[in-house]
């Protein structure tokens, strides 16, 4: 109750303070491809490998969190903490015979300390762990601690390998760092918690329901944590591969490469239709039809715009001022001279040259 009175504090003092700015930043992350000049896009078919690599995976801790789940021998037998170590290993006997492993715990549940540590480090290590007495609790943790880091080592593994750009492409790589050091934290808290576990407090429980079954509760909770940390990073993989949100402009090598070959396309097709016009000129027929076209449009567009109807509808729009004819005028002017300038100070150049000769001469 107070964990959830000191969350409401820190929600009412922070909330007003954190909720618009990120709602901010997730509208600046949303509108990021417009401003770069970028459009979504179907999701890349090398993001689309890392993306199922990375599903795999985590499917793979999802079933090992719901359906491999270590046997209880307090839950298997519905057996209270105090019950003496005969009555309990018999009743579970009934239930499927006794494996080598069972004789061992059988061996350890010598005192309740044993059966305390049992259910904050689980079965594999009590009964696995030769040179671990009641007597030194902290030579439990030391032998379970590879057994605690390996599923984060694992999906570390993934995490680089999805976010590989040999696998996933350039799109997912930024993403790689961030999760990394996630993932390291939460390793080192889980870590902490077990350590950090207080194995005591079972000693006061006499019903079963009463139990804290730490260690299948934090197994289960932590690899369902490393499928929430991919879960993330799939989604903002795939936000970022589809350019739908935390897009970043492009470096100016590529920008300026992407200008060149818009360039060079528009300059091929001035090229062609320079060719093109070239062609019409110098063919009599082409031209001759050319030159009928254009003589049949200036006609029909003369004759359009001597009808009624089509005088009345400019008197009246000139009239009531819907069209700004000075604004017409200077923007066909600065067009005009957008283009001409270019050509007339490159031919008022070459005249000069042309005089500079002629006085040389």
């Amino acid at each position: 109750m107070s964990l959830w009175v000191t969350f409401k504090s820190l929600a009412i003092f922070f909330g007003p303070l954190v909720i618009p700015r990120a709602y901010a930043y997730y509208q600046s992350q949303r509108t990021a491809a417009t401003r770069h000049g970028l459009t979504p896009r179907p999701l890349p078919i090398r993001a689309y490998y890392g993306l199922v690599f990375l599903g795999a995976v985590s499917v793979f801790f999802a079933l090992q969190a719901l359906l491999r789940v270590p046997e209880n021998v307090f839950t298997q037998t519905n057996s209270r903490l105090q019950i003496p170590a005969d009555v309990l290993f018999n009743r579970l006997a009934t239930i499927h015979p006794l494996s080598p492993a069972d004789e061992a715990l059988r061996a350890r549940f010598v005192n309740l300390e044993s059966r305390l540590l049992y259910l904050k480090y689980g079965p594999s290590v009590m009964a696995d762990c030769v040179f671990c007495t009641s007597e030194r609790s902290d030579m439990f943790f030391v032998y379970a601690l590879p057994a605690l880091v390996a599923p984060h080592l694992v999906n570390i593994l993934a995490i680089a390998m999805a976010t590989s750009p040999l696998l996933a492409g350039p799109w997912t790589l930024r993403w790689r760092n961030p999760t990394v050091l996630a993932s390291i934290l939460i390793a080192m808290v889980d870590l902490y918690n077990v350590q950090a576990y207080n194995h005591k407090a079972n000693a006061r429980a006499l019903r079963l329901g009463d139990l804290d079954m730490f260690h299948w509760r934090a197994n289960t909770l932590r690899l369902l944590r490393l499928v929430l940390v991919n879960t993330v990073l799939g989604t903002l993989m795939y936000l970022t591969a589809t350019n739908r949100a935390f897009v970043e402009a492009p470096p100016a090598a590529v920008r300026v490469e992407a200008v060149n070959k818009s360039l060079a396309t528009v300059i091929a097709k001035v090229n062609a239709v320079g060719i093109l016009k070239n062609t019409v000129s110098r063919n009599s027929q082409l031209r001759d039809h050319a030159n009928t076209y254009w003589t049949s449009e200036a006609r029909v567009t003369q004759q359009l715009m001597e009808e009624r109807e089509v005088v009345d509808s400019v008197n009246d729009a000139l009239e009531n001022n819907r069209i700004d004819v000075s604004a017409v005028t200077r923007s066909a002017h600065q067009y005009a001279t957008n283009i001409l300038n270019p050509w007339l100070a490159e031919a008022e150049q070459k005249a000069k040259g042309r005089k500079v000769e002629k006085s040389a001469a």
